[in-house]
């Protein structure tokens, strides 16, 4: 009779060089070194701060994983979608205060369309490569779709009104637009006791996803200090470097010809995704559709209809002038049509590669919109 002997654990060394986005945590001092002695090569620090962020966003995320796995159910939903797009949070926060009130709009657009189209674009294709057909909770892919619905819905509302209503109803349009975001807010809070309490059922497999993939990962569940302490860290990292970035946003989109918009949605929106990114995409080689799409659609409800409305009224505090709901023609036509591919192609609660490539075929024809709007 064989036996088969355990096979040996990997060396330091072999686990130091696996790939991994923490290599990216190198850019930390050379971004230190930049603004320190080469202050106005405002392209390369900002491209740097990008790669920056990302291994941040990282731990960050790791870390909340790690104190949902040490809570209930509730609690960690709600750890997820508090922390979740922190990095988008805290970018957008320092945009804010420096007065780029078209970049944080844009950075949303970008979260939003990125999320359910670059993401689950990507998901389904690699996903759907190695599997060929991938089934999903259908019912809970509608009642997502949902709610990205009525995220569409409180952009074209705001739009119209201001396009409709011309000048005379400029002075209304913050009102009208605190009034929606509030709207907002409750409506993802019901959301979530729906998920989580209501109807748990059809989302039943993902917080037992969540909890594997988390151990399979990064091992045994961390302590609550261990993750406070990463937590805490990680936030503060990205806010430094945030501030940054976000220093240079103006002078990048000058130097390459860029407008604001573009780098918004394009750029800065997929650096705070990142870390969510690679996890959706890995998930879905896994055939572990229900907790990628939940990653990837979920991520921008989180945006939508709660950190866009928080960001919203921060704005009122932070910021020089505050913003409000009316974005570009071109950034609500993009979240519509966004959220109309991903209802229409997730909604059958199957997916396969070809509809990854047209998820991926829609993002590549709107970012090629904002590339061409005028500077």
């Amino acid at each position: 009779m064989e036996t088969t002997e355990p096979k040996p654990e990997p060396s330091f060394a072999r686990k130091l060089l696996k790939p991994r986005l923490d290599w990216l945590l190198v850019c930390l001092p050379i971004l230190l070194a930049l603004e320190l002695f080469a202050h106005d090569r405002h392209t390369i620090i900002f491209f740097v701060a990008c790669a920056a962020v990302i291994p941040l966003a990282g731990w960050l995320g790791r870390a909340t994983e790690h104190l949902a796995e040490r809570t209930s159910e509730g609690i960690g939903g709600l750890l997820n979608a508090t922390f979740g797009n922190a990095a988008e949070m805290i970018i957008a926060i320092s945009a804010l205060r420096r007065g780029l009130n078209e970049v944080v709009k844009a950075s949303i657009t970008g979260s939003i369309i990125g999320n359910i189209l670059l993401v689950l674009g990507v998901s389904f294709l690699v996903g759907g490569v190695k599997w060929k057909e991938q089934r999903f909770n259908a019912v809970g892919a509608r009642v997502q779709a949902t709610l990205l619905t009525l995220a569409a819905v409180a952009l074209v509302a705001p739009a119209a009104f201001h396009y409709i209503g011309g000048p005379r109803l400029e002075a209304r349009e913050e009102q009208l637009s605190l009034a929606i975001c509030g709207v907002l807010i409750v409506a993802y809070g019901l959301g979530l006791f729906f998920t989580l309490h209501t109807h748990k059922k059809h989302f039943s497999g993902h917080s037992a996803e969540v909890g594997e993939a988390e151990r399979e990962g990064h091992g045994e569940p961390w302590s609550l200090g261990r993750s406070f302490a990463v937590l805490l860290g990680s936030t503060a990292l990205i806010a430094l470097v945030a501030e940054v970035m976000v220093a240079s946003v103006e002078a990048t989109a000058d130097h390459l010809g860029m407008n604001d918009v573009f780098i918004g949605v394009m750029v800065v929106a997929v650096v705070g995704n990142a870390a969510e990114h690679s996890t959706a995409i890995l998930m879905a080689a896994k055939n572990r559709m229900d907790l990628a799409l939940t990653i990837a659609v979920g991520s921008s409800i989180q945006i939508a209809l709660f950190v866009a409305p928080v960001l919203i009224f921060l704005s009122f505090f932070v910021a020089p002038t505050p913003i409000n709901l009316v974005f570009t023609p071109a950034e609500v036509l993009a979240v519509v049509i966004a959220v109309a591919a991903t209802s229409q192609i997730a909604g059958d609660g199957e997916s396969n590669w070809l509809e990854g490539v047209l998820l991926l075929a829609v993002y590549i024809v709107l970012g090629i919109v904002f590339f061409f709007l005028p500077v």
